[in-house]
């Protein structure tokens, strides 16, 4: 498997777990019957529960970028040294991203992010050139 799908592959695994993370958080917060219920009236999560919740909500928002263009670039058979580093560079910034953003580390935050944008936009400069 290309590297590059490997890669999408953890980034919906880090998906998964950024779920659970938020979902423990909401669970230790508002308990296990507003969480089955419809969520009608439900309080806002707060501190690191809240955090996870948005750092879950911003991961699956830039999953879906990666995914088309990790997709795009294998299916066109456009993958090479700079797609790679791409993906690794969005992968393991969006672990750090969730850690830092459940931390409440803002600026720090805002880098990693920042980190995983330039991934993306290595990945998209090669299937554009």
């Amino acid at each position: 498997m290309r590297p590059e799908l490997n890669l999408l592959v953890w980034a919906a695994a880090l998906t998964v777990v950024q779920v659970l993370v938020a979902v423990t958080g909401a669970f230790n917060q508002v308990g296990l019957m507003k969480l089955v219920g419809n969520r009608e009236g439900m309080p806002e999560i707060l501190g690191w529960a809240g955090r996870a919740e948005r750092a879950h909500l911003n991961m699956v928002q830039n999953l879906v970028l990666f995914a088309a263009l990790v997709l795009v670039a294998v299916a066109t058979g456009k993958t090479n040294e700079t797609t790679v580093l791409g993906a690794q560079l969005f992968f393991w910034s969006r672990v750090a991203y969730a850690i830092i953003y459940v931390a409440g580390i803002t600026w720090l935050r805002t880098l990693s992010w920042l980190v995983s944008v330039i991934g993306l936009i290595l990945i998209f400069a090669q299937l554009v050139k």
